[in-house]
């Protein structure tokens, strides 16, 4: 069993309204839409929704899309203790297409993984 699905499995009804809280916090930071975070994710708009009000559950699929999506690891979705600050990417865009989020995800991918080395390194 993996550190997140322990932490999921355990969590419980405090993990989930972290969740919640975090992922809304990030959607409406960011500016987007249920319906543009639905598209990125691959799932129903009423998803999102029922997910943010606490009717539905994130996957652990969709909560590892949304962590790469901003730039955060998981831990900082579902645990309360994980402080994590971010790289901002400043997007100049009026509309903002599924593969614009996907582009990003990536880039901020990438950016994780070399922050992650670094810290390999400088142990």
């Amino acid at each position: 069993m993996t550190k997140l699905t322990y932490n999921i499995l355990t969590g419980g009804v405090i993990m989930l309204g972290l969740v919640r809280k975090r992922f809304s916090e990030l959607r409406h930071k960011s500016g987007l839409t249920q319906s543009q975070m639905a598209a990125y994710l691959g799932v129903d708009q009423s998803y999102v929704s029922k997910c943010e009000k606490g009717e539905r559950q994130f996957s652990v699929d969709v909560l590892e899309k949304v962590a790469t999506l901003f730039g955060y690891p998981v831990e900082y979705l579902i645990d309360e203790s994980n402080k994590f600050a971010p790289m901002s990417i400043a997007l100049r865009a009026k509309t903002v297409a599924v593969e614009d989020l996907e582009t990003l995800a990536a880039i901020q991918k990438i950016a994780l993984n070399l922050r992650f080395m670094d810290g390999l390194l400088g142990e």
